[in-house]
């Protein structure tokens, strides 16, 4: 039977491998950090519901000093807290950009801090995971040597996950990438036009599109939980039923903690719907959805919402556009939403968008006929 449309791989058991991959986040575009967030959020959730302690995370931020405070800092805190066996933060540098012609002996200090950080961690073989944030950034920026890096990464333990983010992200390390995903971001003159605000859009081909949106719901729950009262969060899933996503234990022990600032709800069933496969609960589901996100956009009483995998389910005609682009543009100004998903056919809301990154896929090892894994793929 050919199918035809969009196919979102649910959380079935499946066969996962074991060979960890070095991840790639760069480009102009808005979602390199985010993604590397979601990707920490996934991995806790995972480590949650596993009895040892071998899905640790290092999540090591170069160019973000620990003077300044991040929204996602919170959330960080609070799964630290819950669960401090499962995740470290370092941060080095000064949290401000500045250019080849402004770089100091504090700058290339803190960068080798950073990368001494990394060593030790990656030999360590006491991490699944290992976050690079802004990597890509220091690197062309000449405050690390590439080769050295390069050369690290290449050596890594065999069941290690790297993932290096930021822009410019230098040739010798994109030779070596297993996943190399770029964000083009795209400009829409008629949200320009109508001053629309606080809608954003990631879709496109490559890896990184609802990991970027779970990165941003951290940093919302984050500056929610350190700003009580500021915002509250809702998660809203599509196509995603069932269970064994390895986020929703980390969102459920937020939840658990800030029942006031994070809801999360799912629809869809537990397989992969094909435009010419659909079925009547798929069409069901699509609409309990939007009822839910339909009034929580109405309502005001969220400030971030994001609406994962919105883009296929549209795309597989699952749910019309027109409700969507009149909700859109009767949101609260102060409602962020978050839109995801890879689409054909781009729908009329694409135009509202104030951010729209689109990730590119340069390579993914799926391509390569490498099983995605749990706790950073799903």
């Amino acid at each position: 039977m050919t199918r035809n449309g969009i196919g979102i791989r649910t959380a079935q058991v499946r066969q996962e491998r074991l060979v960890g991959q070095i991840h790639v986040y760069d480009g102009v575009g808005k979602g390199k950090s985010q993604a590397a967030l979601g990707v920490v959020l996934r991995s806790i959730g995972l480590g949650i519901n596993t009895p040892s302690n071998s899905n640790r995370v290092l999540l090591l931020r170069f160019l973000k000093g620990p003077e300044r405070d991040y929204d996602e800092d919170g959330a960080i805190a609070a799964l630290q807290r819950g669960f401090p066996h499962l995740i470290d933060q370092v941060r080095t540098g000064r949290a401000e950009f500045f250019g080849h012609d402004e770089i100091t002996t504090f700058d290339r200090d803190e960068a080798m801090r950073g990368w001494d950080v990394a060593k030790g961690a990656i030999a360590s073989g006491l991490y699944s995971v290992v976050v690079l944030d802004e990597i890509n950034p220091v690197l062309d920026l000449g405050l690390l040597p590439v080769d050295e890096v390069v050369k690290t990464l290449k050596s890594k333990p065999q069941e290690l996950e790297i993932i290096a983010t930021g822009r410019a992200a230098p040739q010798k390390l994109l030779d070596i990438a297993d996943l190399h995903s770029e964000m083009k971001p795209h400009h829409h003159p008629t949200a320009k036009a109508l001053f629309l605000e606080g809608i954003e859009i990631y879709t496109g081909a490559g890896k990184g599109k609802s990991t970027s949106a779970l990165g941003k719901a951290l940093q919302a729950i984050g500056r929610g939980i350190n700003h009580p009262g500021s915002t509250r969060v809702l998660i809203m899933q599509w196509l995603k039923g069932g269970t064994g996503y390895t986020e929703d234990a980390a969102i459920a022990a937020l939840q658990q903690s800030y029942p006031e600032v994070v809801d999360h709800q799912r629809c869809g069933g537990d397989a992969i719907v094909w435009r010419n496969s659909r079925q009547e609960l798929d069409y069901v589901e699509a609409e309990r959805g939007w009822e839910i996100a339909k009034v929580a956009i109405a309502s005001g009483l969220y400030k971030t919402i994001i609406l994962d995998e919105l883009n296929p389910t549209v795309d597989l005609e699952l749910l019309p556009v027109e409700p969507i682009v009149q909700a859109l543009l009767r949101k609260p100004r102060d409602t962020e939403i978050i839109i995801t998903g890879r689409c054909q056919n781009p729908p009329a809301y694409f135009d509202l968008a104030s951010v729209h990154s689109e990730v590119y896929c340069h390579k993914h090892y799926a391509n390569q006929g490498v099983e995605l894994k749990r706790g950073v793929d799903f």
